[in-house]
């Protein structure tokens, strides 16, 4: 069932990086650019068309559910 990569696999065809954190380091400055002078409601936004379009990007409803389940994994619900 392991269809979901965990492991870091960031980075651009072709390109070769000195150290293996910088294309991820890369991916989090762009994320944080991506936010910069928003409002917290405009982030949240933001954040759920980058979902959305990164799943559809993806397309495998495996892969899909696999991310969703661990990315739930370890979270309670709140207390109704």
């Amino acid at each position: 069932m392991n269809h979901l990569n965990i492991q870091p696999n960031f980075g651009a065809p072709g390109q070769r990086y000195r150290h293996g954190y910088m294309p991820g380091d890369r991916f989090y400055e762009m994320l944080i650019e991506g936010h910069r002078g928003l409002t917290d409601e405009q982030s949240e936004l933001m954040n759920a068309r980058l979902i959305l379009l990164l799943a559809n990007h993806i397309g495998d409803l495996r892969v899909l559910e696999e991310a969703i389940a661990t990315a739930r994994g370890g979270i309670q619900p709140a207390q109704e």
